[in-house]
């Protein structure tokens, strides 16, 4: 098959996008790549090895624009289809696969309208407005919140089930903020410190470029011997090394969590488009296998009572919500509905 993968503009949506195409490749699968000038999506795959083709089209998101500006983002989307038709029709592409995302409207809109069947993945448990608006009209629709024929394990990396664990006490533990860092759970780290410090508990911690001369500089001032990042591609093998985290409960992060078997303590952004993170949280607290709490004060008694509660119990939960090669059981997916098609 011929498949062209479209969507992205954050990583939470790029991260998908390249498990399910490395998956396709894989299973001998031509693959290309439909995105946007505009999010991290070049910067993702500018130079990728990966896709046989990459285009990076000139759009924007349309939601946050008012008047003018939406009617202007509008018009991009409008000729990014035209080149999109254009696109699908040269790569003779059998399946255009929507990771979600402004940059995904384009090639969605054009496989449609072409004829080639449309197939979606779903990483929140609210789903997108996109998403929500093309998926009748998809061929196959897939997420890990929900039941059924669309339900899929989360395409999350081997290297977190391999490395998974039971964790029965809190050795170490991560600060997680997201790529961009989180202010709020820096400074809660912070906060907290001098108690995890006096516990014997190690912290790791991922605070973002932008705070993180701030936050060496007050572990310093504190005599506490953090292992503080700005930025790192090594988030997998901190993970192996931690018990329990603190983090914004975006899809990615939170179910290379839950595949590592690490409880989690999670402060969704506030801001977050539907309130996505929340919702995200709240299965896995449902499935009573983490803590969810708004950001606010008194945050901190919460999560050291979470830390000295029996995470073990937690930890053995989290293994049973996700399963190994989410990636690759989505692709055969696709290859057994594009046999009636």
């Amino acid at each position: 098959m011929n498949i062209l993968f479209t969507g992205g503009g954050t990583g939470g949506h790029l991260v998908i996008a390249l498990s399910l195409a490395e998956a396709a490749r894989e299973r001998g699968h031509r693959v290309m790549f439909i995105g946007s000038t505009s999010g991290q999506d070049r910067q993702w795959f500018g130079e990728s090895t990966l896709f046989e083709q990459t285009h990076f089209l000139d759009t924007t998101g349309v939601v946050n624009k008012k008047g003018f500006g939406k009617l202007g983002a509008l018009w991009k989307i409008l000729k990014a289809v035209i080149t999109s038709r254009g696109i699908i029709h040269e790569f003779q592409a059998d399946a255009v696969v929507s990771v979600g995302g402004f940059s995904a409207a384009p090639a969605s809109l054009a496989s449609l309208l072409s004829k080639v069947p449309l197939y979606i993945h779903e990483q929140n448990a609210v789903t997108g407005k996109l998403n929500r608006l093309l998926r009748p009209y998809a061929q196959g629709f897939y997420s890990s919140y929900e039941e059924g024929e669309n339900h899929c394990d989360y395409p999350v990396n081997g290297r977190y089930f391999q490395n998974a664990r039971q964790r029965n006490e809190v050795k170490t533990i991560i600060f997680l903020g997201g790529s961009q860092g989180a202010k709020f759970v820096n400074d809660l780290a912070l906060e907290i410190a001098p108690w995890l410090n006096e516990k014997g508990i190690h912290i790791l911690h991922q605070c973002g470029i932008k705070e993180e001369e701030r936050v060496k500089a007050a572990y310093a001032e504190l005599f506490i011997d953090a292992e503080v990042y700005g930025f790192t591609t090594q988030i997998a093998s901190l993970i192996e090394r931690s018990d329990f985290a603190v983090s914004r409960s975006g899809a990615s992060t939170l179910w290379e969590l839950c595949a590592a078997g690490v409880p989690a303590f999670y402060i969704p952004f506030p801001h977050a488009a539907a309130d996505h993170q929340y919702h995200n949280a709240r299965y896995i607290i449902e499935h009573n296998a983490g803590w969810c709490e708004r950001q606010g004060e008194g945050i901190a008694d919460k999560l050291k009572a979470a830390i000295m509660s029996d995470i073990a119990s937690k930890s053995k939960v989290l293994s049973t919500l996700i399963l190994p090669h989410g990636a690759a059981h989505i692709i055969e997916k696709i290859e057994e509905k594009s046999k009636y098609l």
